[in-house]
């Protein structure tokens, strides 16, 4: 059973990664385990790439690249629609 939806942000550090990061933060509850993953570092950057990840930021939520992020910029509604913030119990 799982208990935390595990959700990565993919960030360059840059002024869009910390509006997403925010965001994410914002609307996490608290079965979301967020965690920003910093592009620079290069196991992470192979992470990014396992996944299919093209451009950051980035989101996956519980190993899944969130719609919104596989061609544009994350945004509020697809990422609550992905899981964001909803509980797992």
């Amino acid at each position: 059973m799982i208990t935390k939806r595990h959700v990565e942000v993919f960030s360059a550090g840059c002024i869009v990664c910390e509006e997403v990061i925010e965001l994410v933060n914002k609307i996490a509850c608290p079965s979301c385990d967020v965690e920003v993953k910093d592009m620079k570092d290069p196991q992470v950057a192979a992470r990014a790439r396992s996944l299919g990840i093209k451009v950051v930021p980035s989101v996956v939520i519980d190993g899944r690249i969130a719609e919104c992020c596989a061609q544009r910029r994350p945004d509020e509604a697809t990422l609550r629609s992905s899981g964001l913030g909803q509980s797992v119990y």
